[in-house]
């Protein structure tokens, strides 16, 4: 069947047999409607494109499909993770809360006022560098990691968290 999919009949015939397992596959992992409905569009523009990578002799079509589709929602659902917990990370740094009673006011104060030089520091640089460092260091995202999420070159990747890193740090050195 491999060699059938790149008719356009075989490929609709394998979209219409398939599609519906492939989104609950994608929804059982996600619980959102809208994005296990991307994840059956990815499966299957992969396999239009690369209809060679199924190999019969390996198993099924369908659980083939079924296995792409839930890969790909683990890969959507770890990549909300790392956005949510950047983001918890970012407002932490942001220092929006309340500060506990029992904490001396001139911490506090001391605090306050280094969260909102780096934070300054931070906004002065250059949107890709900035975008790479709170990737890295408050979404825990390694630089191969940021490459692939951005779509750009490992060593670019690496380049804007080390050209951040030393403008980070000159800028917060003036602030200071």
């Amino acid at each position: 069947m491999t060699s059938d999919l790149r008719e356009p009949g075989a490929f609709r015939r394998a979209f219409d047999d398939h599609h519906r397992k492939v989104y609950a596959a994608a929804y059982g992992v996600l619980g959102d409607a809208a994005q296990a409905q991307d994840v059956v569009q990815d499966v299957f523009l992969r396999l239009w494109k690369r209809p060679t990578a199924f190999d019969p002799s390996r198993g099924d079509l369908g659980a083939y499909l079924r296995l792409m589709g839930r890969s790909r929602a683990l890969d959507l659902w770890r990549e909300t993770q790392v956005r949510t917990r950047a983001a918890d990370k970012l407002k932490l740094v942001g220092g929006t809360d309340e500060p506990r009673a029992d904490e001396q006011p001139e911490i506090v104060a001391h605090r306050h006022q280094e969260t909102d030089e780096v934070r300054e520091a931070l906004e002065k640089l250059p949107e890709t560098q900035r975008e790479a460092l709170v990737l890295a260091y408050w979404g825990g995202l390694t630089a191969d990691q940021i490459a692939q999420r951005v779509h750009i070159p490992l060593g670019t990747a690496k380049s804007r968290i080390r050209l951040g890193l030393a403008r980070l740090r000159d800028e917060y050195a003036v602030a200071v």
